[in-house]
């Protein structure tokens, strides 16, 4: 029965995925949800209803447009395959509970994030303003422990990233900021912090990596948001491990 519901919660991962992707592509450029199907961004033509499930689409074109053979980006198909896995790993990690429902709306949130930060560097407002108040409210309901690390979560890591912004004049975005607050609500104010020093670290480990194969230059931007995807991804289902770990290792 486990493995059934696993399944199925990878299952219903694949398919919001899907809808991630359009969420994160159309959203920042206010494009109507109500357009006709998507078209391959070569050739122009519309696509199948088959071929607007990325990872479908990939697999049974082996990763081309059908209409002009060009190669399709793999980003779109991995995110939903990504979903899928962390709504599947939700489950397994968390159970049918309240938490679970949170788990899975965070998971929501960062893989619309993902798509519009790597497509036009950009963490959108509404998906913010969308999301905060289903966290505050399953925090009111499910709150953490103390019921006061939300708030103080929220707040740090909110000025944490303002104080940034302030001293590297511009050196990370108010969007990031933003979510960094958001993210507080959720993770507390000992795991917020552990999510940015995460996000910090494996900027710096893959933005050393990026420069040392020369596939970007010292002065191109790259963006934040994947990192902090990646960051608070390993901080809510493993930062309790991390923080024990850590604190069994100095003492």
């Amino acid at each position: 029965m486990n493995t059934i519901l696993t399944l199925l919660f990878f299952l219903l991962g694949l398919i919001f995925g899907s809808f991630f992707n359009v969420v994160g592509l159309r959203l920042p450029k206010n494009i109507p949800f109500a357009n006709d199907r998507s078209i391959c961004p070569h050739c122009k033509q519309q696509l199948a209803w088959y071929e607007n499930i990325p990872l479908v689409s990939f697999v049974i074109q082996t990763g081309k447009c059908r209409h002009c053979s060009e190669k399709v980006s793999y980003i779109y198909p991995a995110i939903e395959l990504f979903t899928g896995i962390l709504f599947a790993l939700s489950y397994s990690k968390i159970g049918i509970n309240l938490e679970l429902i949170t788990a899975l709306l965070l998971v929501s949130m960062l893989m619309i994030i993902l798509v519009s930060d790597i497509k036009y560097m950009l963490i959108p407002n509404k998906v913010l303003l969308f999301f905060l108040p289903l966290f505050i409210i399953t925090r009111i309901i499910q709150p953490l422990n103390p019921w006061w690390s939300s708030i103080l979560g929220a707040i740090t890591g909110f000025v944490l990233l303002a104080i940034i912004i302030l001293v590297s004049r511009g050196g990370m975005g108010a969007g990031d900021m933003k979510l960094f607050g958001v993210l507080g609500i959720v993770l507390g104010i000992d795991k917020v912090l552990l999510a940015f020093f995460l996000s910090c670290m494996i900027g710096a480990i893959i933005g050393m990596l990026l420069l040392l194969f020369k596939i970007i230059d010292r002065k191109q931007p790259v963006p934040f948001g994947p990192y902090i995807v990646l960051a608070t991804i390993i901080t809510y289902f493993y930062g309790d491990t991390l923080i024990n770990w850590y604190f069994n290792f100095i003492v």
